[in-house]
């Protein structure tokens, strides 16, 4: 295909005038794995051996729910810093023969003992209290009982290889040893696994997880009781117990996944899919929506306006997010409202008007009860909450500006991207929170810190962590045309919509879009992180705005994305963020 075809193929399915020329089919990105075509199964995810992980299976006739599966739990072996059995997460599902979207959330939840509803006074002292049940084995056996085509065993057969034969340690997994030093000596065992003789692995070195395998065949023999039943939920308990933790054997035992309907929006003549709370993907479907009516065109890299126009629509849909959060099923949350259009209408308004010290949140709660219209009917989006419904600590007087503190948030994710010879498609992003999670290592794995993601307004028994984590998919008509998602705490939102604005709006190759430079403001200050890469004239645009720009080396935190986009013509094109180890893979 010549490089004029490719262009106007990815032009059509952006719906603009302005379309930048991407590059030609078979374009090679200047680092190995991050940019791969293929005309029948396709995945991205933050490791190579995960991503490979899910194509064998794919190339074993396994659906996109088994490549799923296959890449998370090979995730929670090589990305074992940033995800892992003792973690969470959440994903959406499209099964294209059934032209419907499915929502499945897992994320760390609190237990019964009372004093998850009490501050945590222990802070950064007790490594226990920072760990809430892990649900990640619970969503994953989940998905894959429900959807799921190929064995158990067959899905989880390179997870296990790959934690007792053991895998090369990239830079980032030794960068990540490195610095949780402290952390991970706490623990003999974790010590001995990663800081052999009392020195980090290095690149190249190779890490072997006797324990971690034996965990993993026991779930591929035994399914979910293999993990939240028996030795292992028992073990689990005690050692977060005797480090002051909460999680019972009862909390283990009664750990529910929760199947959800997605929240929808439609943008630039595309059907968005975003995950419902407690996860945040009502902000990227409010930042798109923003963006598209606030005028943002043309490429972020060489336009000021632009820029400048999406600091404003990240301070502000920011604000927006740190409000309105929670658990769905103890708070009432209006993800609905946030995601509709005429809150987005009105929050464009404030797009280039008087740039206050800290964005405060808008009145959701005026857009939660809109009917849903066009082609999010067919799709039974995330409902309205009832106006009976109520529940504690979420009266009118609670609902202040709440400035939630984005430092706490400092987190450590991993994304994954699937989509099938078939067109069906999962995005999902799971976590341990921060590096290595809470530090508590057990029968080969570590306890999330989710139990930290809690505050005065949200904390409680038996509830679900907040979290930030936004996996997107984006339909044109009844085809995936986009599955993307990121990892990086805060700046997973703005990563996503500065990604996909490139991709669709802008039509940008999606490894141009991937790689260029973005920018991340808070709604609490004036200041706006850049990464390099952007035409000076950006820079000064920021400064003339009132914003004070601050230098910021692309690296972990500054998001990570991993995405496949489905051109016009079927080929998938896979691509994995430089600023991450991972990879795509495909055939």
């Amino acid at each position: 295909m010549s490089r004029r075809v490719l262009s106007l193929a990815l032009c059509a399915g952006a719906l603009t005038s302005a379309c930048a020329k991407p590059a030609g089919e078979g374009a090679v990105a200047p680092m190995a794995g991050k940019r791969v075509e293929g005309r029948s199964g396709m995945v991205a995810a933050s490791h190579p051996d995960a991503a490979a992980a899910g194509d064998e299976v794919l190339r074993q006739g396994g659906n996109a729910i088994d490549a799923f599966v296959a890449t998370a739990f090979a995730l929670s072996v090589t990305d074992v810093s940033q995800t892992g059995l003792g973690g969470g997460g959440a994903m959406t599902f499209y099964d294209a023969k059934q032209k419907r979207v499915e929502h499945l959330s897992f994320y760390p939840r609190t237990g019964g003992d009372p004093a998850w509803g009490q501050a945590d006074t222990t802070r950064g002292r007790s490594m226990g209290r920072a760990a809430a049940t892990p649900g990640m084995v619970a969503g994953l056996l989940e998905a894959h009982g429900k959807w799921g085509k190929l064995t158990r065993a067959q899905v989880m057969a390179p997870a296990i290889r790959l934690a007792r034969d053991g895998f090369i340690v990239s830079p980032l997994l030794a960068r990540t040893i490195v610095s949780s030093r402290t952390k991970l000596t706490a623990d003999s065992l974790a010590m001995a696994r990663f800081m052999p003789r009392g020195e980090a692995l290095r690149p190249g070195d190779r890490l072997v997880q006797p324990e971690l395998a034996s965990t993993l065949e026991r779930i591929q023999s035994d399914g979910r009781d293999g993990f939240y039943r028996g030795s292992v939920a028992e073990r689990l308990s005690a050692k977060v117990k005797s480090l002051g933790g909460l999680i019972s054997v009862a909390d283990m035992n009664s750990y529910p996944v929760m199947t959800m309907r997605p929240l929808c929006a439609t943008w630039h003549g595309y059907t968005v899919l975003g995950a419902p709370p407690p996860m945040g993907g009502s902000a990227v479907l409010e930042m798109l929506q923003i963006a598209e009516q606030s005028g943002v065109n043309g490429s972020f890299t060489n336009t000021p306006e632009s820029v400048v126009k999406m600091a404003d629509i990240l301070r502000i849909a920011g604000a927006d997010a740190n409000r309105w959060r929670g658990d769905p099923q103890v708070m009432r949350v209006p993800a609905r409202g946030v995601a509709t259009s005429g809150f987005a209408r009105q929050r464009a308004g404030l797009v280039g008007g008087v740039l206050p010290d800290t964005a405060v949140a808008g009145d959701a709660w005026a857009f939660d009860s809109t009917s849903v219209q066009g082609a999010c009917t067919r799709f039974d989006p995330y409902p309205a909450v009832p106006a009976t419904q109520s529940a504690p600590g979420d009266d009118a007087a609670s609902q202040d500006a709440v400035v939630y503190d984005e430092q706490h948030m400092q987190s450590f994710t991993s994304h994954l991207s699937v989509v099938d010879s078939d067109g069906s498609a999962v995005s999902a992003t799971t976590t341990v929170g921060v590096l290595f999670g809470s530090g508590v290592y057990t029968d080969g794995f570590f306890l999330n810190s989710s139990g930290s993601n809690f505050d005065a307004r949200t904390r409680g028994t038996h509830r679900y962590a907040n979290s930030t984590m936004s996996p997107t998919m984006l339909l044109q008509g009844d085809k995936v045309r986009l599955v993307i998602g990121a990892a990086g705490s805060q700046y997973i939102q703005p990563a996503i919509t500065q990604v996909t604005l490139r991709m669709l709006a802008f039509g940008e190759d999606p490894w141009i879009a991937i790689a260029a430079p973005r920018i991340y403001a808070s709604a609490v200050q004036k200041e706006v992180e850049v990464e390099a890469g952007f035409a000076a004239p950006v820079y000064q645009a920021l400064v003339l705005r009132g914003y004070r720009p601050v230098s910021r080396v692309a690296d972990i935190t500054f998001g990570g994305v991993h995405a496949v986009y489905v051109a016009p013509d079927g080929r998938r094109i896979g691509v994995a963020d430089p600023r991450r180890d991972g990879v795509a893979a495909g055939h």
